[in-house]
């Protein structure tokens, strides 16, 4: 392929816009989000839950988009991300900025409209959080950037919530501690195993800057908290003892992987069998926790 062919923009399909909002990521958001729906006290009717999580799917499809479209030179230079749409140059960036902020719009206005105001207004925070303050500013300059920026991750299930009670307590906190908390061992571990391609981005992922022994070190001390945290609900009696079990055995497991990472030497990414195995187990962790914290709270109801 000669670079003149390289450099033309081919006409965008939807399957690039369906690209464009992260579908994988935003099946996550959307799942936390439907369980804080489901947990919270009280009920809301079937066509009002639905327009909600619909403008949760469709704020966090925002997200993806303009994350994407301000990170177009940072994926073309990673081999995980090169194929997305704007680096592989199937879509001009001014498509995706418009697509994005179109989404965002939508999505945030429907949701003050036909749920209420407090749960838009979440969802428009977290989208700035997200596009703005954690793809902007903090992911390029700081290895705190996966911390700080988790904020972004854990307000769904808050909005779920707040959608229905019309307000915020102490039990949806905890579902954003969780997923706070849960959010640095997740994605250190993809970025030990990920740590060149981190690098040729020139991206500050903690394992770049501070090194794997620091990196190993801070997944093990995150995960204790995140375990606590989890654990929180059933030991304030707002959950059963199905959710409690639960809670129990995941983080037990957790930790054990947690605690394989934090022993493992090895600098070669192929050997990392034990990041590996954490980052994939630690995305099956959220969605069985949250699935039966909800599925716990209305047979407690």
């Amino acid at each position: 392929m000669t670079t003149a062919t390289r450099d033309i923009i081919l006409p965008a399909e939807w399957r690039d816009f369906w690209a464009l909002t992260k579908p994988r990521v935003m099946s996550l958001v959307v799942f936390t989000a439907l369980c804080g729906l489901l947990a919270a006290p009280g009920s809301i009717h079937p066509v009002i839950g639905f327009t909600a999580i619909l403008c949760l799917a469709l704020g966090a499809g925002a997200c993806g988009a303009l994350n994407q479209y301000f990170e177009a030179d940072i994926d073309a230079k990673m081999a995980r991300t090169a194929a997305r749409p704007l680096p592989a140059r199937r879509m001009d960036r001014a498509s995706a900025l418009n697509f994005g902020i179109g989404l965002a719009a939508f999505s945030v206005g429907i949701m003050g409209v036909a749920v209420n105001w407090l749960s838009a207004g979440l969802l428009a925070f977290s989208i700035f959080f997200y596009a703005i303050v954690y793809t902007i500013w903090l992911k390029p300059n700081t290895p705190q950037n996966i911390v700080i920026g988790g904020a972004a991750g854990a307000f769904p299930p808050v909005i779920g919530w707040a959608a229905v009670t019309g307000d915020v307590t102490l039990l949806p906190v905890l579902l954003f501690a969780i997923i706070f908390l849960w959010t640095p061992p997740h994605f250190w571990a993809l970025a030990l195993f990920m740590k060149t391609d981190y690098g040729a981005a020139g991206i500050p992922m903690l394992p770049n800057v501070k090194g794997q022994r620091v990196t190993r070190n801070q997944i093990f001390g995150y995960s204790f908290p995140m375990a606590a945290t989890a654990i929180l609900p059933f030991a304030l009696g707002e959950t059963g003892l199905i959710y409690g079990v639960a809670a129990i055995v995941l983080n037990i497991l957790f930790l054990g992987l947690a605690y394989r990472v934090w022993k493992n030497e090895t600098t070669d990414a192929a050997a990392m069998k034990p990041e590996k195995q954490l980052f994939a187990f630690s995305i099956l962790y959220l969605f069985l926790l949250f699935a039966i914290f909800a599925v716990d709270r209305m047979v407690m109801s």
